[in-house]
């Protein structure tokens, strides 16, 4: 095994100085013939710290800074970033895409550090971005906690040394490594067509990618053209944590999307890996699976007193689950952390722009907009309630089959069924369903498998069914036993 340098992503409001800081760091680690190497984007680049007394002195920062790129990377399942810097403008303090990004950031579950930015300004006060942080369960460590923070400007360079050291810190808790003989796997952080085709941008997260490597992401397959790195220099190979351009698509991949040495049919054994994030619908909060006990929801409006409101309603429903509360329009961040954290969006007064509209669309998340608050509250609470109802009904729930088949014997309509959840014994009161709706109530009079009369049938077991009174059964209906 061998140590790789951390990748670091980096999140805040707008005009807080991601890019700044991003540029600050990336001219005053390279040398001058290295910056003239730099001939296109590739979103990440990796710099030599040159601190000494860690294991590693390298790190790699994706250069596509904004909760929107992080969260849509994590939609696909992609988690690249190992650490996030939250940058904060010491005057302004948290802003409306400040406490966005804290939400994203608390949702990956990665570490962090809070980066306070233009301390030269002469009325900046860090002081009081740390008490602010403490609102939204932020701790850092000059308060008592253990979140780290670094007092910077982008714009004279200065404690940067002390930025860089403080990465290299928190990364050798991580102990982050890799083994170069394991099959190679990097995600696409960026995709574009120019004169030299199809360019990919990308991170390797394990193994090493070569030229004339056959490669498979999704549905497609394609060999390594050439691997350019961040310096715009053609190379044989990379290694994990190594920002590159590979050549060698026919068809743009999603951003987000895994490069594998094996098709995505094939386990892979990495417990960041999703291959196929589930769409959703209503129906997943109001039929949810017994483990899903909470209808999660985004929640953006017009003014903060207005979420204040919204929001001390809902946290009085148990199984209502706030994912993030925040102040403005609906973006494509929220859709993306929505299908991360399968979500529905709520928005109140708010825009909700054509082109997010259509995002959500081919995302298959649920947009929901209002202009009146208690229609809001009304339908939120009443889908709340339903779903309470039936998570009651999953916890008593004996046993559940499907109806497969009926026909008739000796004038005695039998139904075919197959045990899907739990045992259902002769003599039970059931349920039935229909497209999840109850169309009515009946009590199990005969069960029998293979011709032979027995008093229960367990998962996965086929049999046949006569009930009384009969019903208006059809194939496709679901019967169920309620303890």
């Amino acid at each position: 095994m061998f140590p790789r340098p951390p990748i670091v992503t980096i999140l805040g409001h707008v005009d807080h100085g991601k890019t700044s800081l991003l540029d600050f760091i990336r001219k005053s680690r390279l040398t001058s013939k290295e910056q003239g190497g730099i001939t296109q984007r590739i979103g990440a680049y990796e710099i030599d710290t040159k601190i000494k007394g860690y294991k590693n002195s390298r790190i790699t920062f994706i250069d596509t800074p904004g909760h929107e790129a992080f969260s849509q990377l994590r939609s696909r399942g992609a988690n690249v970033a190992d650490i996030a810097l939250l940058v904060v403008d010491a005057k302004d303090s948290l802003m409306p895409q400040t406490i966005e990004s804290i939400s994203h950031i608390k949702l990956a579950k990665i570490p962090f550090i809070v980066v306070i930015n233009k301390i030269d300004l002469p009325d900046a006060n860090p002081n009081k971005i740390k008490t602010d942080l403490m609102k939204y369960e932020i701790m850092v460590e000059d308060k008592g906690g253990q979140t780290p923070t670094v007092n910077v400007s982008a714009k004279t360079g200065a404690n940067i040394n002390e930025l860089l050291e403080t990465i290299l810190l928190v990364t050798s808790d991580l102990n982050l490594s890799y083994n170069p003989t394991n099959p190679f796997l990097a995600y696409v952080i960026e995709t574009k067509k120019n004169k030299r085709g199809i360019v990919v941008s990308s991170i390797i997260k394990e193994g090493e990618l070569k030229t004339g490597d056959v490669f498979y992401s999704g549905t497609l397959k394609g060999k390594v053209k050439a691997l350019i790195n961040d310096l715009g220099n053609q190379v044989e190979k990379v290694a994990p944590a190594t920002p590159f351009e590979l050549l060698g698509f026919s068809e743009l991949p999603e951003v987000g999307s895994l490069i594998l040495s094996t098709p995505a049919t094939q386990e892979i054994k990495n417990d960041q890996v999703d291959y196929s994030p589930k769409p959703i619908d209503m129906k997943t909060f109001l039929n949810p699976e017994p483990e899903e006990k909470k209808l999660s929801v985004i929640i953006k409006a017009d003014s903060q007193g207005t979420l204040d409101a919204i929001c001390v309603t809902l946290c009085k429903k148990d199984n209502v689950e706030i994912i993030l509360q925040a102040v403005g329009e609906i973006n494509k961040s929220d859709v993306f952390l929505a299908k991360t954290t399968k979500a529905i969006v709520i928005g109140f007064a708010v825009d909700f722009p054509k082109e997010v509209v259509d995002l959500a669309k081919q995302e298959k998340v649920i947009v929901k907009t209002y202009n009146i608050i208690y229609e809001l509250l009304a339908e939120l609470e009443e889908v709340a309630d339903i779903l309470k109802e039936k998570e009651e009904k999953e916890r008593h729930l004996k046993g559940e089959a499907k109806i497969l088949a009926n026909f008739i014997i000796e004038r005695e309509k039998i139904y075919g069924i197959k045990i899907v959840k739990g045992k259902i014994n002769l003599g039970d009161e059931l349920e039935v369903y229909r497209q999840n709706k109850l169309i009515g109530k009946t009590k199990l009079v005969s069960l029998k498998t293979r011709a032979k009369t027995v008093t229960e049938v367990k998962k996965d077991h086929e049999a046949g069914m006569v009930f009384s009174p009969p019903l208006d059964i059809i194939i496709g209906d679901v019967v169920k036993s309620i303890l």
